[in-house]
């Protein structure tokens, strides 16, 4: 099992689906959030919401979500974890790109780090519709 002790401080990153229950809004339909997390200190560098229907993020999202952990961080990890239950393709070809070794693990390897993350969410969000 994974634990953030395991890592310093940019070390890994991980992307993985912060919510429960899809997202629904009137206006533009249900979504997904895609969450970017530093692997040590479990701080969330950046989200992105990607429409449910959607394979994964656009290849757009994919390359701010990196750019914006980036600008947290000032300099990319050596790995990136992904949940192997989140569809994420063109974020793979982009982390891949940018010289990031990418790693599937199950969703349960990723508790210890997630977990509270997804608690907090569906505690303030609850998966509930929005205007």
């Amino acid at each position: 099992m994974l634990h953030p002790n395991q890592f310093h401080v940019n070390e890994a990153w991980i992307a993985f689906k912060l919510n429960d229950a899809p997202v629904s809004t009137d206006a533009d339909g249900h979504f997904n959030l895609l969450a970017l997390m530093d692997a040590a200190s479990c701080f969330i560098l950046s989200s992105a919401l990607v429409p449910v229907s959607a394979a994964g993020p656009s290849e757009v999202e994919a390359k701010r979500l990196l750019k914006e952990g980036q600008a947290r961080k000032q300099q990319l990890p050596t790995t990136l974890f992904i949940s192997s239950d989140q569809p994420a393709k063109l974020l793979i070809v982009e982390a891949e790109r940018q010289g990031i070794t990418v790693v599937r693990v199950p969703d349960d390897q990723l508790v210890m780090f997630i977990g509270e993350a997804r608690d907090g969410f569906r505690e303030r969000f609850g998966g509930g519709r929005t205007q």
